[in-house]
């Protein structure tokens, strides 16, 4: 169904209707036989002898298609409940923000249920009877904002992630660029370059980022002191001889029974990748990859200034936001850079609106959910990320630390370069010119 409300009306309230009109007929049944009984009535309610068969073979063949209607709206009903529209459309304002960021995302096209419910009967139970507990809170608009993360009870990654990722199979290393633009009038391109260490553990011997941390013969576990756990002050790790190590975090002042207190977690996927699909980003990092990608011209004098100013702004609501923003570009250009505008009001056009669905992307008011509502762990560019233990602070007993090195995780080919050489020689194009035609004041 592409209505979430045409869906619970056929899917859920159907069947309900149909079970209950079955409910009917031994409902009367049993009223009629007291209202006779109470009148003196001589006749009995069913029929005797041959007349009797009749009826119960046509009550027979009726049960047995009433059966096949029924499972079929039961299995309908069940499939709808873990469809993505009921997930993410029925409780639009609650479920909006994460419906939103799981539609852009690298998972869009994986079921919500394959993540948070898996395989399995159990789980599936679970998730129906805290399902209920949401229900009401919807109902009755007890739900929190925003709503809170990590989620507390979300089955293993072990169970779900790695039903199609496998850790230990990584191998190789990922290259990876970034290029950030300054506040300048040229958006100034910077690029960094690296690969990343991603891989497993080889038969070479050689172990990545996934081997390290998520592997079957080893133990990676650790205590956070804050709902978001980002705050790490202990993490032990066991190696694949049963040697435990416990490293504590040094810069971090923290009483026994505090420590004690804390979530205590066993590492696993989760703990990195904690927005694999629910993904907020940061206005920068957003402005970062439009650019890059062209949908928001870097030719454009100031863009990534004006962008940056209009995204920060206070709006009582997306549709605000829209108009306020796009007013404010479109303003800014024609006044300050009017040959530009003149020339190119296209480009400002287009521009204005990709800030926009920027800001509808990440930033809902009515959930309070704004930009930083939730930490990313993956990286540690606009969230503490891996520094949360690879800080250079987390000490042993015996003197070992977790190293913050770069060349831990990645190799360094180019950092914050204008055109990097790597780049060149592999065939790219050289940064854009900024269009000319006004001055900004």
């Amino acid at each position: 169904m592409s209505h979430p409300y045409i869906g619970i009306l056929a899917n859920l309230l159907l069947p309900v209707l149909f079970f209950a009109g079955l409910t009917l007929i031994p409902a009367g049944m049993w009223l009629e036989h007291r209202r006779r009984r109470q009148t003196g009535h001589p006749d009995p309610v069913l029929p005797r002898g041959v007349e009797l068969r009749r009826l119960g073979m046509f009550v027979a063949v009726t049960t047995l298609v009433n059966l096949v209607i029924g499972s079929q709206f039961l299995y309908s009903a069940v499939s709808y409940m873990d469809s993505q529209a009921f997930c993410g459309k029925t409780c639009h304002t609650v479920m909006d923000p994460e419906y939103t960021a799981y539609t852009n995302s690298p998972h869009a096209r994986v079921a919500c249920t394959e993540c948070h419910i898996g395989p399995g009967a159990p789980w599936f139970v679970k998730s129906k009877i805290s399902g209920t507990g949401q229900v009401f809170a919807v109902l009755f608009q007890t739900y929190p904002k925003p709503i809170p993360s990590p989620v507390k009870a979300l089955r293993p990654a072990r169970e779900t992630c790695q039903q199609c990722h496998w850790p230990k199979r990584f191998s190789g290393e990922k290259f990876f660029v970034h290029t950030e633009y300054a506040a300048d009038e040229q958006n100034s391109a910077s690029t960094t370059v690296a690969m990343m260490k991603i891989g497993g553990s080889s038969f070479r011997g050689t172990v990545g980022i996934h081997g390290m941390h998520v592997d079957d013969k080893a133990r990676m576990q650790y205590v956070a002191t804050d709902q978001h756990r980002q705050v790490i002050p202990q993490v032990t790790y066991t190696d694949p001889n049963g040697r435990v190590t416990v490293f504590n975090a040094t810069d971090i002042k923290i009483k026994p029974e505090e420590l004690a207190r804390g979530e205590h977690r066993e590492m696993d996927c989760m703990d990195c990748h904690n927005r694999p699909t629910h993904i907020f980003e940061m206005p920068d990092r957003a402005l970062d990859e439009a650019m890059a990608q062209g949908s928001i011209d870097p030719k454009l004098p100031f863009i990534k200034r004006q962008a940056m100013a209009a995204l920060r702004r206070d709006y009582p609501d997306s549709v605000a936001a829209a108009r306020a923003i796009s007013a404010s570009l479109e303003n800014f250009y024609r006044t300050q850079y009017p040959q530009v505008y003149a020339a190119n009001p296209a480009l400002v056009k287009t521009a204005s609106q990709k800030v926009g669905a920027i800001y509808e992307r990440n930033v809902f008011p009515e959930m309070k959910i704004t930009w930083g509502t939730y930490p990313n762990n993956l990286g540690h560019t606009d969230f503490p990320g891996c520094f949360r233990c690879h800080d250079g602070n987390h000490t042993s007993a015996d003197g070992r630390t977790i190293s913050n090195d770069c060349a831990t995780c990645h190799n360094l080919l180019a950092v914050s370069e204008k055109d990097p050489k790597i780049l060149t020689e592999l065939g790219t194009n050289p940064s854009p010119q900024v269009l000319t035609g006004g001055a900004s004041k």
